[in-house]
């Protein structure tokens, strides 16, 4: 598999190829984002000849069914397929294969179909945006699958968190994201110092994190394991020695049951429509080019984003 560091540019570099025609948000379960409004606004600011579409895609097949099309112009990949895409890609670039997930596809000068991740700005962006006192300092994510290792690598290697707790109930999932995390490493000492809590007497034993990172979607928990995730969470979120921020990234519904928890004991909330807008520049960059990112109307596009988000039944539930 082929590599060539984070600084990858799309094809387009000197030009927008009039072949490519469409972006795409390809997953499961992809019919409420909301993306494809601020997208499509920029598109048409910047003259670009280009639709963003929300793709359902029942298989990983289907995915690169539109990511091989003549007409593909650019890419991002959500649920459940961040990790099963990467052996197809015709590359993949330093940051998908340090994070072990790929959320963002896009061609390069010679036609390959690259993949990067761009998710771990949208976290960085949202925990730095709320607040910056919790760089070094521990922190938690919840859950271990895709969305998991752009939070690890936002928090381990620029906030510079040394200890992570991960709340998961899978723990197949959790030794793998362990060794992924290894690959953080910095100036050739150990990676990131990941704790797998599985009971709340483990939790109290910890110290508090601050920032709190929620990676899974929203449910109500009903098994024993969840219902044991759940209480550990909330361990947490009631002590009074320390109120952070938690971010959830699952924005259906935006008010999740993790931000309703954190309101009600008092952490600086922030809901998952800001990852998508932290990201913006950087993708614009791989599938335009380095003069077309720059010219994308920021103020405009996170207006449209905004306003998308409060007014979207699909997510005000």
């Amino acid at each position: 598999m082929a590599t060539d560091g984070t600084n990858g540019s799309a094809s387009h570099t000197n030009g927008v190829n009039p072949e490519r025609k469409h972006l795409y948000l390809a997953g499961i379960g992809v019919t409420h984002s909301i993306a494809y409004l601020m997208h499509n606004h920029i598109c048409q600011t910047l003259n670009l000849p280009w639709t963003f579409t929300n793709a359902e895609c029942p298989t990983v097949e289907s995915v690169l069914s539109l990511f091989h099309a003549p007409s593909f112009a650019g890419g991002v990949v959500t649920m459940p397929y961040k990790q099963a895409i990467m052996p197809y890609l015709d590359e993949l670039d330093d940051l998908a294969l340090t994070l072990g997930a790929c959320n963002n596809a896009y061609k390069t000068a010679e036609g390959k179909l690259r993949g990067t991740n761009t998710d771990w700005r949208g976290v960085k962006g949202c925990l730095m945006g709320a607040s910056e006192e919790g760089r070094g300092k521990p922190a938690l994510i919840i859950g271990a699958g895709g969305a998991s290792r752009a939070a690890v690598f936002a928090l381990a290697n620029q906030l510079d968190c040394g200890t992570i707790y991960i709340i998961n109930r899978d723990v197949g999932e959790v030794e793998a994201l362990l060794r992924d995390a290894q690959a953080y490493a910095r100036d050739g000492q150990r990676g990131p110092n990941l704790v797998h809590l599985r009971s709340v007497e483990q939790a109290r034993e910890q110290q508090s994190p601050y920032y709190i990172v929620g990676t899974v979607p929203d449910f109500e928990p009903k098994t024993e394991q969840e219902l044991e995730a759940r209480a550990m969470l909330e361990e947490f979120l009631a002590r009074e020695d320390r109120k952070g921020v938690l971010l959830d990234m699952c924005f259906k519904p935006r008010n999740t049951r993790i931000l309703k928890l954190g309101k009600r004991y008092g952490w600086k909330t922030v809901e998952g429509t800001g990852v998508i807008g932290h990201q913006i520049q950087e993708q614009y960059r791989l599938w335009a080019g380095e003069e077309v990112s720059q010219r994308v109307p920021m103020e405009e596009a996170w207006a449209v984003l905004q306003k998308a988000a409060e007014e979207s039944p699909a997510i005000n539930l």
